[in-house]
Formats: structure tokens, C-alpha cells, sequence
């Protein structure tokens, strides 16, 4: 395991929810869970005291988003469904999600981080890797220095781990959260790593675990004395010889500081089923702001669509998809509303609608591109 690069590993602690709190700081310390599209939003009652939904009172099939430590103490974690949640935990504090906000946090987190350590890899909303290799400072001084400017300038903590390389470090940043350091060097593998669940391994997703575990595999360092040959029949040749070098802490991928999207997608799962002629008011409003909202985030990135996508999942889970290439590449929302009309009158609509989305693919920087005009709306299939 080569031990000249120093990665980072930058994860906020439970970030949605920590957001949340910046607003309700009264909150701190309770079970609080955030996410439903219906949740109500904390209100003043006539004693002008504020008071705030419960998990037992909701009502719909919307899921968590995220939910503080003190929440997932009770069993609730982000993905579950809310109603099911509330049997957990049904006098946790439920608030509605608030993207804005996180969106502004992120921007802000990363901003700080990069005027200190500039070589970041950006993983999502609420974390980034951090090639530190070429910073004169002592590891464990300089991720202070990262967390407490993250914290200055967001309120916010967030856990490091660091270690020579993006796998490690991953798995180190969840050892000690929240508001931890945790620094792996390259001699500690066996003592530090080995004896974690070997689903500690980012990649290796539950159907994976379980296949371990029926090979009697349930540690990292079990993983890593298992024969590559074995992995290699059960799992075929790339990610059995992924299996064996991850356990062994092998991971030799640079930190990448600028990437091209592929695609941008928007979509919304509806509290309850739409009917295509009983609530085609409801269903055209919100297909037009997704091919909206979808254009301002190609806006906000600088790139236009060659291929225009929807997605739509009935009632019974079934999902169908259609795709449209277009000659000219697309960016305004009317002219990607045009388009995504198109695909969508290629699907058979004639059940009730669970989810509807909208994809932007093939994407090209839009100064490369001659700007052409955007049309007129057409009317919808449900329209």
C-alpha cells in the first residue's frame, strides 16, 4: 500500500438534518427526521410557542432523507419509509427537506475546504475527497485546520479520515463520526481495517454482503485471506480481483478534480397516485416545472441536451423510460418540455402514474453552440 499520497476523506455529519438545526437549534439533542414532500413546516401557536410535526401524525408514503444520530439511535435511517419510521421512533421531531438551503451549505463547505486544500474531488452534496499529498503541514494539524474552518464558516461539523488512498480513507471517515479525525497509516491495515464488517468496503452493496457471508466471509481481513481464485468463481474475474485488493487495501485512484457530467435528471414521486384524466392538471403542472427546473440546472452547469429523456412509474412499480435524440442541442425549458412531450407520448398511459421524471443526456457546453429558437409549448398526452 504506497504511502506518499495522503487523501482525505471529508464527510458532513449528518448533513440535511445538521442543516436543520442552524434554523432549530432548540431541536439539538432530540430525534429529529427530515424528508416528505407533505410534511408541514413548523409553525407559532397562540402562546407564540413554535411547534412541530411528529413522525406518528404523518400520513403518505414519502421516505427520510436524513435523520440526526439521535433518530437513527431509535432504528431510523435515511431511505426509510416515514410511515414505517414512525413505528420506530412516532414522537421524532419531522421536518420538511429544504434543498436550497443544503444546496447552499454544500457550495460553502467546499468553498472553505478548497481555500485551503485546492485539490478536491466533489462526491455529491456532503462530501469530497482531498488530495493533501502536497501540503507542508502534519496530518492531523492540517485536518484540524480543514474542520475548524468548515465549522467557522458553516456552523457545521463534519468527520475526516485520512489514509493513503480514496478506499481507506472512505472507511475512515465513518470510524469516529461525528465531528471525528481518524488518520490511517499504511502500517495499520491489519489492526484498523481487517477486523471491520467487510460491507464497511465501499462497493460492496448488500447483495454482495450477503454472498459473502454465505461463503462464511464476514470481516475485511477474512476477505483478504480468502484465495483470489475463489472470489474470481463466485463473483467473475473483475470484481473478485477488486475483492482481494480492496480487502487489502490496494486502491491506486487519483483524486479527480474536474469531471464531465453524462446526464442531469429531475424527478418527483407523487404522494399519492395520479390518475392521467382525473389529475392532469396536476400531472402537466409538475411535468412542466421538472423540464423547468432541469433547464435551470443545465444552466447553472453550462451545458445543453442532445438527447431528452422521461422516465414514468406506474402504480405497480413498473418503470418505463423513452429517449429523444434532437438535432440541435436543448437548454431552454420550453424546448426541453417539447421534447420530453414527445417521448412521453410513446408510453402507454393508461394506468396511474407513482413517479415521473426528466433526463438530460448528452451533454455539450452551451457556448460551443448556436443558440436556436425555442418553439412553441405543445399539449400533453394527459392533457
Amino acid at each position: 500500500m504506497p504511502s506518499s499520497r495522503r487523501i482525505a476523506h471529508l464527510d458532513m455529519d449528518a448533513f440535511f438534518a445538521s442543516v436543520e438545526l442552524l434554523s432549530y437549534p432548540e431541536l439539538k439533542g432530540h430525534a429529529v427526521v427530515v424528508g416528505g414532500r407533505s410534511t408541514e413546516a413548523p409553525s407559532i401557536n397562540a402562546q407564540g410557542e413554535r411547534t412541530y410535526a411528529r413522525l406518528r401524525d404523518y400520513v403518505g408514503r414519502g421516505v427520510i432523507t436524513t435523520s440526526t444520530y439521535e433518530a437513527r439511535a431509535l432504528g431510523v435511517f435515511s431511505g426509510m419509509g416515514l410511515m414505517k419510521s414512525a413505528v420506530l421512533a412516532p414522537e421524532a421531531i419531522l421536518l420538511p427537506a429544504n434543498f436550497e438551503a443544503y444546496r447552499h451549505y454544500s457550495r460553502l463547505f467546499k468553498a472553505t475546504v478548497a481555500s485551503i486544500a485546492p485539490l478536491i474531488e466533489d462526491r455529491g452534496i456532503d462530501e469530497i475527497y482531498i488530495d493533501l499529498s502536497d501540503i507542508d503541514e502534519e496530518t492531523e494539524s492540517l485536518a484540524k485546520r480543514i474542520k475548524n474552518a468548515v465549522s467557522q464558516a458553516t456552523g457545521l461539523s463534519c468527520s475526516i479520515g485520512v489514509s493513503p488512498n480514496k478506499l481507506l480513507s472512505k472507511i475512515c471517515s465513518d470510524l469516529d463520526k461525528p465531528n471525528g479525525i481518524t488518520i490511517l497509516a499504511s502500517t495499520e491495515l491489519a489492526t484498523r481495517i481487517w477486523p471491520l464488517a467487510a460491507k464497511k468496503i465501499n462497493g460492496i452493496g448488500p447483495k454482495a454482503n450477503e454472498k459473502l457471508d454465505k461463503l462464511g466471509i464476514h470481516t475485511i481481513g477474512e476477505l483478504a485471506l480468502a484465495a483470489p481464485e475463489m472470489l474470481i468463481e463466485h463473483f467473475g474475474r473483475s470484481t473478485g480481483q477488486w475483492l482481494h485488493q480492496a480487502a487489502h487495501g490496494i486502491d491506486d485512484r487519483p483524486v479527480v478534480t474536474t469531471s464531465e457530467p453524462k446526464s442531469l435528471s429531475r424527478e418527483t414521486t407523487f404522494e399519492r397516485d395520479l390518475h392521467v384524466k382525473q389529475d392532469r392538471t396536476r400531472l402537466s403542472e409538475v411535468f412542466t416545472e421538472l423540464c423547468h427546473r432541469l433547464a435551470e440546472d443545465l444552466a447553472r452547469k453550462g451545458y445543453a441536451a442532445k438527447t431528452i429523456g422521461i422516465k414514468v412509474k406506474y402504480a405497480d412499480f413498473q418503470v418505463v423510460t423513452r429517449d429523444l435524440t434532437v438535432p440541435d442541442a436543448l437548454h431552454h425549458g420550453t424546448s426541453i418540455r417539447n421534447a420530453a412531450t414527445e417521448c412521453l407520448r410513446r408510453i402507454p398511459l393508461d394506468q396511474r402514474i407513482r413517479l415521473l421524471g426528466v433526463r438530460a443526456g448528452s451533454l455539450l457546453p452551451i457556448s460551443s453552440l448556436n443558440q436556436a429558437p425555442v418553439g412553441h409549448q405543445p399539449d400533453l398526452p394527459f392533457e
